[in-house]
């Protein structure tokens, strides 16, 4: 690397400041640029399996995870009708006997408060807030960081200002889904939800999952079908939340009295096309930016945590940004394809549900947890 030179990264999400430890794991320089004046996620709550979990704990990262997180002993499958568990896959001590790491569960600025206080402890990194990019003035971040960067990391999430530096780049599109999410007290959710437990409602065309936060809260995030992507903001609270419920009638009246009683925020849900991820050694994306994909198999956090460490160690072994793309690809591509069949699994209905559910009912704990051992036990290459 060229004296006085570091990686740029734009981005201060989770995606921009994993990245930043790995390279600093490697010993390089990197500077953030966040357009925030402050840092603070979107969002409520976040689930890192174990493929992720491996990373952070590299990074020296695990006793301020276990501080603010909580680690299920399973993650059910419940049909919303009848709230008749249809299946279960171990995590709690399992996780960490079969996977070698644990499978948490936490707010997602828990997640980014420790990650930015590991990055003001390492002198390799360094956070400028309130700089927006503008792509288009190459030398703009070096006059910033007086440093010129080596190359530029887009972690700018799914509208990124990066992507529009990589030549045949992906667009984004909006996937037919919404999410409606919300926390709750436990007092709130008597008898429904289980504090020990990742727990996912399934149902026609739509989904709930829950699971325990810290302060005795829990995260529910709803994922429906909307033919439209916005809802208006000057909508009143209580129209949003009716506009919420009208996807669960038929539900089981617990459910939907958990519901009713939620100030839901309404996230209309897009994902990425398939595009370049790398140009010419002089910009790569990552996370979001790259690969936005849907919840339905609750990687996108990992995924981003994945590309970061990854990429890191791709640089310091001297290989070039699309290398490290076309490494990631076929990664992104199976994570995908598992979420696209969870979303057709959670919202079967008729004939098909029934036979989900007969499969499903003659699989074992742990033949289940076999399944997603090349998800949760992926190794990344340092």
């Amino acid at each position: 690397m060229a004296q006085g030179a570091s990686v740029a990264i734009v981005g201060g999400g989770i995606a921009g400041l994993t990245a930043a430890l790995c390279f600093a794991r490697k010993g390089i320089a990197t500077d953030i640029f966040e357009k925030t004046s402050a840092l603070s996620e979107v969002g409520a709550g976040l689930q890192l399996s174990p493929n992720a979990t491996r990373i952070l704990f590299a990074l020296g990262l695990e006793r301020a995870l276990e501080e603010v997180w909580n680690e299920p002993s399973s993650i059910c499958l419940v049909d919303g009708s009848s709230l008749r568990t249809i299946a279960s896959v171990p995590a709690g001590g399992f996780s960490r006997k079969r996977w070698d790491y644990p499978y948490g569960v936490l707010h997602r600025a828990d997640l980014q408060h420790v990650l930015l206080a590991a990055i003001r402890d390492e002198p390799l990194c360094r956070l400028h807030l309130g700089t927006l990019v503008d792509p288009s003035v190459p030398d703009e971040l070096a006059g910033v960081s007086g440093r010129q960067p080596r190359f530029v990391v887009g972690a700018d999430g799914i509208r990124s200002n990066i992507r529009k530096t990589i030549q045949d780049a992906g667009t984004i599109q909006y996937s037919g889904f919404v999410a409606w999410r919300f926390t709750l007290e436990k007092g709130e959710t008597p008898g429904l939800l289980d504090s020990a437990k990742v727990t996912a409602f399934l149902g026609r065309g739509a989904h709930v999952v829950t699971y325990p936060l810290a302060h005795q809260r829990f995260n529910i995030v709803a994922i429906t079908q909307a033919s439209e992507p916005d809802t208006p903001h000057d909508m009143p609270g209580s129209a949003k939340r009716q506009q919420m419920l009208d996807a669960f009638s038929g539900w089981h009246d617990d459910v939907r009295t958990m519901m009713g009683g939620a100030a839901p925020t309404f996230w209309p849900l897009y994902e990425m096309r398939t595009g370049g991820w790398a140009d010419d050694d002089r910009a790569v994306l990552i996370g979001d930016a790259a690969h936005a994909m849907l919840p339905f198999a609750a990687q996108g956090a990992a995924m981003a945590i994945e590309d970061a460490f990854e990429l890191a160690a791709f640089t310091a072994r001297g290989e070039t940004l699309s290398a490290f793309a076309n490494h990631r690809i076929h990664r992104i591509a199976r994570v995908r394809s598992r979420g696209s069949f969870n979303r057709f699994v959670y919202h079967a209905s008729g004939p098909v549900r029934l036979g989900r559910d007969l499969l499903l009912s003659m699989r074992s704990p742990k033949k289940l947890a076999a399944d997603l051992d090349w998800l949760y036990g992926y190794r990344p290459r340092d």
